[in-house]
């Protein structure tokens, strides 16, 4: 089923996002930690793969495994950068005979050592591509595209980063999920600003909880987003005097007060980074749509 025909207006929902191990040795303490979620009975669940789609066939796997096994509305990462039209027709077809009828149609990153002609399908250098690639391919597929609150790192600004998100949509996207932030306005701020220019279909806020100052820093880094100066300083704090333990606990509380305050102010649903944590998780979402 496509992900966007289970949204219904008014009935807020979670979802969330898993990444594979590097290790298939850890898999079986990956599914426990699947099994544990799968109880918070979220909309759909993500799955993640690496640079240049380094992990795929263990996206492949796992979507298909989520499916089965532990009936969940599952939806695979798909990149578009370095990839070759007939590899993601054959990734998508192998979605689709798994039952598997949900994606997210990213650029994706090359990875760190990849040549300057690594992007190897000219027709397929941005989102929007990808989205009208597998719109063609096969047009029965859920897409889901991403979106930037604080402006994806390499635009050129917003608005024109905006444009693109549009785009994306109008190619193909059933809805956009965001980049995590942790201050609610710019959420808010790019839904009223996404509606200025004409975008009407659903846009899901993304919340990534707080485990580890180390973790979260490197995120950060990573994705553009921006970490306030009062709760940076209240995690750091929090480090100093109870460690790891605090950190995790106060990022918990935070997240669980921006989810709250997205779904009392009309988002349609949190989309959750689990970083295949449970526990952090089970705490941050219990009673929540309750």
């Amino acid at each position: 089923m496509k992900i966007i025909d289970k949204m219904t207006p008014g009935k807020p929902f979670i979802s969330l996002e898993f990444f594979p191990p590097k290790d298939k040795a850890e898999w079986p303490s990956f599914f426990k930690v699947v099994d544990r979620l799968a109880t918070l009975d979220p909309l759909f669940a993500s799955v993640t793969y690496g640079a240049g789609g380094s992990t795929k066939g263990d996206t492949l796997e796992i979507v298909t495994r989520l499916k089965e096994e532990h009936g969940l509305e599952a939806m695979a990462h798909l990149t578009c950068i370095g990839a070759y039209r007939g590899d993601l027709q054959c990734f998508l077809d192998s979605l689709v005979a798994a039952g598997v009828n949900n994606v997210l149609a990213l650029r994706g990153d090359p990875p760190q050592d990849a040549p300057p002609e690594f992007s190897a399908c000219r027709t397929l250098l941005h989102a929007s591509d990808l989205a009208s690639f597998i719109r063609e391919a096969h047009p029965a597929m859920g897409i889901g595209v991403a979106g930037y609150p604080e402006t994806h790192p390499e635009a050129v600004g917003p608005e024109e980063d905006l444009a693109f998100l549009k785009l994306k949509l109008d190619k193909g996207g059933d809805f956009a999920i965001t980049q995590l932030f942790f201050d609610n306005q710019h959420y808010f701020d790019f839904v009223r600003r996404a509606r200025a220019i004409g975008v009407e279909k659903p846009i899901v806020p993304g919340i990534l909880p707080v485990v580890s100052l180390k973790v979260i820093q490197r995120i950060i880094s990573l994705c553009g987003a921006s970490l306030p100066a009062a709760y940076r300083a209240q995690l750091e704090e929090a480090d100093r005097q109870g460690g790891a333990a605090a950190v995790q606990k106060l990022g918990i509380a935070f997240a669980r007060r921006q989810a709250e305050e997205l779904l009392e102010r009309g988002a349609p649903g949190v989309h959750i980074y689990t970083l295949n944590r449970d526990e952090a998780i089970l705490e941050l979402v219990d009673g929540l749509l309750s």
